[in-house]
């Protein structure tokens, strides 16, 4: 095979979908037999709802969206809603979806583009050398040209490779349940509203409770010791936040997490390569994580594409962790913020900062500033989805990336497009409202050429050498 993928989570099940669109054959081997029917992680934000709605993906996700309205996103749990609008999206708001619906719709695609899955294929030795890597998962030696580890936090690949992941571990454990009650009091929501409504304390503890519908409830909570993720330890939470008259019924889920903020060095040890919680990790505040591991896997699974085919340009491949490890830097720089700003018994400094802070939110620019780095919206190289007139008629920007290709849109009619790109580029000509004369994107949505400089010097730096070289 070409490329093995080690995780069938949102990251995995994302790059196996981005590789197989590319007609590249690839296995993902996933160590737990079925898929863990958990809410967790089930924020998709406003631009990694783009880059799906370039792929086609959006709709069946937002199909299986659970109803929220237009709610802002958040900064630390402050009681401004983020605005996004001003970012020219066509989808603002956060989509909710619950994680594990959001995989399944992730491997369908997947392996409608060809990519296999094997479950109950833990890793257990991973050996690389010059030419591929060997990989020994669920008691089978499968082989490949590259490895992606897209296994989690506790990443089973990066263990065995004694890949070092730095950074500081966390100050507390929290659970994560689903549940569903049984009687609920007056302070249980009924309807998602926007984060700061949902955070309540009471009784030592500190807890959310989100609705799911059908009598379902993702209820997260913590204590300054840890939190029981047992039924009579989920009660007492309950109790103590929400009161005696809260009583559960039954715990369908859960799970421990903690806020540790760590993050490797390199995202590529040869040929094997790391992406999502494998590669980095952060406090759970704002809805980063799915979205961060998401981008991930659209940037790398052009690239690694392209390096398995042999059309990569030198470097090509290397610029996955030159771009996606400073993005990742600056989630745990940011949450590592909030995490200060959101502490549920701040001290006094820390209230005096939170009502400054929330001043500030309320400030169109502060709010687009922020809006747009948790959003992703304000990502280097992003374009809109233009409307754009072509000679077939009507089509959206992100239409025109459904393939997997890279993009250059002329907007004047009259570009000279070089050949020896069009195995790889689709040139489209079309009329838009933008400013500028012509734009190249790459597979992942992302431009690189705004109509100024030499077009050929950046096809041959982001697509390889000409088809006729």
């Amino acid at each position: 095979m070409d490329v093995l993928v080690v995780g069938a989570g949102p990251t995995g099940l994302a790059l196996a979908h981005e590789l197989a669109l590319a007609g590249v054959r690839t296995t993902v081997v996933e160590a737990r037999t079925e898929r863990v029917e958990q809410t967790k992680g089930g924020a998709v934000q406003p631009r990694t709802a783009e880059l799906l709605d370039a792929r086609g993906l959006l709709d069946p996700v937002r199909a299986r969206a659970l109803p929220r309205g237009e709610v802002g996103g958040h900064f630390a749990l402050l009681p401004v809603p983020l605005d996004s609008t001003p970012w020219c999206t066509r989808y603002p708001q956060v989509i909710s979806i619950p994680q594990w619906e959001f995989e399944e719709v992730l491997e369908d695609a997947a392996v409608a583009k060809g990519a296999e899955v094997l479950r109950g294929h833990p890793v257990t030795a991973v050996e690389s050398d010059e030419t591929g890597v060997s990989v020994t998962a669920g008691g089978t030696t499968l082989r490949a040209q590259y490895v992606v580890a897209c296994d989690g936090a506790h990443s089973t690949v990066r263990k065995l490779l004694g890949v070092p992941f730095p950074g500081r571990p966390g100050t507390y454990r929290a659970v994560l349940a689903e549940i569903r009650l049984s009687a609920a009091s007056g302070s249980v929501p009924t309807t998602l509203g926007h984060i700061s409504s949902l955070t309540q304390e009471g009784g030592g503890y500190w807890g959310m409770l989100v609705p799911l519908g059908d009598g379902r409830y993702r209820f997260t909570c913590g204590s300054p010791e840890d939190v029981d993720p047992s039924p009579e330890g989920v009660q007492r939470a309950l109790t103590a936040i929400y009161g005696p008259p809260t009583q559960l019924a039954e715990v369908l889920t859960s799970s421990q997490f903690g806020d540790a903020t760590r993050q490797l060095e390199q995202y590529r040890c040869g040929r094997v390569l790391f992406a999502g919680d494998a590669a980095h990790i952060h406090p759970p505040l704002g809805g980063q994580g799915l979205n961060l591991g998401v981008q991930d896997a659209i940037n790398l699974g052009w690239k690694l594409a392209a390096t398995a085919a042999g059309w990569a340009p030198g470097g090509l491949l290397d610029s996955y962790h030159a771009e996606r490890h400073p993005a990742a830097a600056r989630v745990l720089h940011h949450t590592s913020a909030q995490r200060v700003l959101a502490d549920l018994r701040p001290s006094e400094d820390v209230v005096a900062l939170r009502e400054i802070f929330t001043d500030l939110l309320r400030l169109p620019d502060t709010n687009r500033h922020l809006a747009g780095m948790m959003s992703g919206l304000d990502a280097a190289g992003r374009v809109p989805d233009l409307d754009l007139v072509t000679d077939d008629g009507p089509v959206r920007l992100h239409e025109l990336l459904r393939s997997g290709r890279g993009v250059l849109l002329d907007l004047t009619g009259s570009l000279e497009v070089p050949d020896g790109w069009a195995d790889r580029v689709d040139a489209v000509r079309a009329e838009s409202d933008v400013d500028h004369p012509a734009l190249l994107l790459r597979p992942d949505a992302t431009a690189c050429w705004f109509g100024d400089g030499a077009l050929a010097d950046v096809l041959h730096e982001q697509f390889g050498a000409p088809a006729a070289w």
